[in-house]
């Protein structure tokens, strides 16, 4: 992959993502022939055979990338744009809020669990999150997002 499109995912200087990777098998990072890209051979055969309709894929890229990029997203870093993706998936479009477990957001999300509602307030205190509300008891995860904002967003379309 060349390190122009890495720096702009904004991967280029985080080494976190690519050591874990590496240490669950995902792929090992190849030493790179030229100065400007980095080399990665991935390790899961199943991986390779998955093949989805090539519309569907952009779809999905395309939906992703409207959901994690509102601007307020784009300028508090890659980790909150992350989240918001994540509670955009899993919010009725309709009613504008949704329901999950702290541990499963916080797994799909890589963030520590004990991290995750400094993650919701810091989304919460920027605009993206209306209000989220944790259950100790059963550790679910209930939230509102801000209408107009990101995928609810139904002005621009």
């Amino acid at each position: 992959m060349p390190k122009g499109m890495l720096r702009s995912l904004g991967l280029n200087t985080i080494q976190g993502p690519w050591r874990e990777l590496e240490h669950t098998r995902w792929l090992r990072i190849v030493p790179a022939n030229a100065g400007n890209e980095v080399v990665a051979e991935l390790l899961d055969a199943a991986l390779l055979g998955q093949a989805p309709a090539r519309p569907d894929r952009m779809r999905a890229a395309d939906w992703a990338l409207r959901a994690g990029s509102p601007s307020i997203a784009g300028a508090i870093g890659p980790l909150p744009r992350l989240a918001s993706v994540y509670l955009a998936a899993h919010t009725d479009p309709e009613a504008g809020s949704g329901l999950s477990e702290l541990d499963q957001m916080a797994r799909a999300c890589g963030v520590p669990l004990a991290e995750l509602p400094t993650l919701l307030d810091q989304l919460a205190v920027t605009g993206l999150l209306r209000s989220w509300q944790a259950c100790s008891d059963t550790g679910d995860l209930q939230w509102t997002l801000v209408h107009g904002v990101g995928v609810l967003d139904t002005t621009g379309q």
